[in-house]
């Protein structure tokens, strides 16, 4: 940790190490928070937002107030949730995927649709207002669906083509939604579940079926044991990079690296649930999972820019709150019920609300914060990701892209 004055401002230096360390010291005061202040566990907010939150809150004074700031070196925060996506690729059995099949596509559509209305909803609004169309998109699908990954890479192309402001307006948009993904997704599938009296659905015995495919087989891991499925999982991770550079090349744009792993992962599970390659461990991976997701959203969260939101003035802002109250009324009326109004229905939504405002980590997080208050919906857990990492890109791009063309005019993409 180093201590400078730059620009006369007192700034606290972190390497690697010292940002991961307060992180992780973040993360288990939000679990300490949580068990005190009953409310948040109570409405599902998950413990990287609130330690994570407090965290912005403080370094927001001091930005504010010119005191003091804090430089980190955030390198762990991609590799984290790389590894997260590859242990859900590897709880991913053909047999459970058959089993999630139809509700997989339906849940596809829904997010793709909805996706197409957020562009919908900015395009009008902007017309209503008088918001130019390239702010009025960076607020709608290319912030909530994209996250910040899009939005930097089409701010800055409206940038170039004279749209001033076009990164600072897409980053705070993107920070806005990841903000409020995590705040309401959580709360909004506690209240489908209170009101409507749910339970864990344990119909055509899915639970069970998941519990069978994924259960350990009871007998004490090596230390070799373990180390194959560490090494599995860094093996999928470095192979789905690989494939996902490749596969961007292809289609001539940015392809997630998350995507490949995740793939890559379900592939060599299913290959060694035939070949017997090593002694796979579902309870050992899905720990090293919850960890992964824990501590990247907590970095996430706690190297969040709540100055950066002054981009958000005006027009911009009123799409984006309208962006936030669709999902809520869309979510809690619609999509709750098309699911077929059970509780993995609600998880769902509450997933749902993560991807759709924020990013596909939120989802996981909102639906983890209620899994552990009501019980494990193995259904929303094993469809929300696969939909929310890549499956809506295949609506949501093409459809964004329609949307640039048809509303701004110069673009050439």
């Amino acid at each position: 940790m180093n201590f400078e004055m730059i620009e006369n401002v007192f700034t606290i230096k972190m390497d690697q190490i010292l940002t991961l360390a307060l992180a992780a010291i973040l993360l288990l005061l939000g679990f300490s928070i949580r068990k005190i202040f009953k409310p948040i566990e109570k409405y599902c907010i998950p413990a990287p937002v609130v330690g994570g939150f407090l965290f912005m809150i403080i370094t927001w004074i001091g930005h504010t107030t010119g005191a003091f700031q804090f430089q980190f070196t955030n390198t762990f925060q991609d590799p984290f949730m790389l590894t997260f996506f590859t242990t859900v690729g590897l709880g991913a059995s053909f047999s459970l995927l058959k089993k999630g099949g139809f509700l997989l596509v339906v849940y596809w559509l829904i997010a793709g649709i909805i996706s197409i209305f957020q562009n919908v909803i900015g395009i009008g609004v902007s017309k209503v207002i008088g918001l130019e169309a390239p702010y009025a998109l960076l607020a709608s699908a290319i912030s909530m669906i994209g996250g910040h990954g899009a939005a930097t890479a089409y701010g800055g192309t409206f940038t170039q083509m004279g749209y001033m402001g076009g990164t600072v307006v897409g980053v705070a948009s993107a920070t806005f939604g990841l903000i409020t993904a995590v705040l309401v997704g959580g709360p909004l599938g506690r209240r489908l579940i209170e009101k409507n009296h749910l339970k864990v659905d344990e119909s055509e015995n899915f639970t069970s079926d998941v519990t069978s495919v994924n259960a350990s087989t009871g007998q004490s891991l090596t230390g070799l044991d373990i180390m194959k499925n560490v090494a599995v999982i860094f093996i999928c991770m470095a192979l789905g990079t690989l494939i996902s550079k490749w596969i961007g090349s292809l289609i001539k744009m940015s392809f997630p690296t998350y995507v490949g792993a995740m793939f890559v992962a379900v592939v060599i599970r299913n290959l060694n649930e035939q070949a017997k390659m090593y002694r796979f461990d579902y309870p050992l991976v899905e720990k090293i999972g919850d960890v992964m997701l824990a501590m990247y959203l907590s970095l996430a969260m706690m190297t969040l820019k709540l100055w950066e939101l002054s981009g958000l003035i005006g027009g911009v802002l009123v799409v984006l709150v309208c962006q936030v109250v669709f999902m809520i009324l869309i979510a809690y009326f619609v999509v709750f019920r098309v699911l077929g109004s059970n509780y993995d229905a609600a998880v769902m939504c509450a997933g749902l609300c993560g991807h759709g405002l924020g990013a596909t980590p939120s989802a996981i997080v909102n639906m983890t914060a209620i899994n552990e208050r009501y019980g494990m919906s193995r259904r929303a857990m094993m469809i929300v990701p696969i939909v929310g990492a890549f499956l809506v890109d295949i609506i949501y791009q093409p459809a964004t892209i329609w949307f640039i063309k048809t509303f701004v005019q110069g673009f050439n993409g």
